[in-house]
């Protein structure tokens, strides 16, 4: 398998990130999230974005590392995380995509990441998942699945349609399990699940049609 890494901008990241980003990942920052991928240690191959948030010295970082790097034009039709997201799809024999990001204050820009994980073009991935601050974020394709394997007995997660109506959604071995269901965005009844209380008996989540978004906050 293959990890590829985006790390954006919207605050420091979380400690947790070196658990979680494989040594021989391929690592991609969107503008700004160079500055917060270096403060943690991870060493960004590749720079994408219009770059008017990274600070001086993180664009001297990438010059003397020699970052590839992709500058576009501040009026573009795509945010810096989507064009971050569509490289990191592209990288040849990428299998899993992990997005990094701070918490921030902006809901806005936290809506923005939570929906540019549900593009079409990742759904070849065998796993798209991010830590937003500490918040823990996977989304489901049809056709694939997520086990929350490491999450404690009990744990709280949500799951939404955030792309559009989602069918046949099934959330096994939870306190609250759905059989083929239909969530439909707007709808609030994947809202505050719980992780399976039994041992060796993880919860697992897949859907048949639609992108499914889970959220462990």
């Amino acid at each position: 398998m293959t990890q590829v890494v985006v790390s954006i901008g919207g605050g420091e990241l979380s400690p947790r990130v070196l658990e979680l980003v494989e040594e021989e990942a391929t690592i991609i920052a969107a503008d700004s999230g160079l500055d917060h991928a270096v403060k943690v240690g991870l060493r960004p191959g590749a720079l994408v974005g219009d770059l008017d948030s990274i600070s001086a010295a993180g664009r001297m970082w990438a010059y003397a590392h020699d970052v590839a790097i992709r500058e576009l034009p501040v009026d573009k039709d795509a945010t810096d995380t989507e064009l971050a997201l569509a490289q990191a799809a592209a990288v040849e024999g990428a299998t899993d995509l992990l997005l990094l990001g701070g918490a921030g204050d902006r809901l806005d820009h936290t809506l923005g990441v939570l929906i540019a994980l549900g593009a079409p073009v990742l759904g070849r991935l065998q796993s798209v998942r991010a830590l937003v601050g500490e918040t823990r974020v996977h989304v489901v394709h049809p056709g694939r699945w997520v086990e929350l394997v490491e999450e404690p007995a009990g744990t709280t997660f949500s799951v939404f349609a955030l792309h559009g109506p989602c069918r046949g959604v099934d959330v096994r071995e939870a306190r609250w399990p759905l059989r083929q269901a239909e969530l439909l965005p707007g709808s609030a009844l994947g809202v505050s699940n719980l992780t399976s209380s039994v041992r060796d008996r993880a919860t697992r989540i897949s859907v048949a049609e639609g992108v499914l978004t889970v959220v462990i906050p």
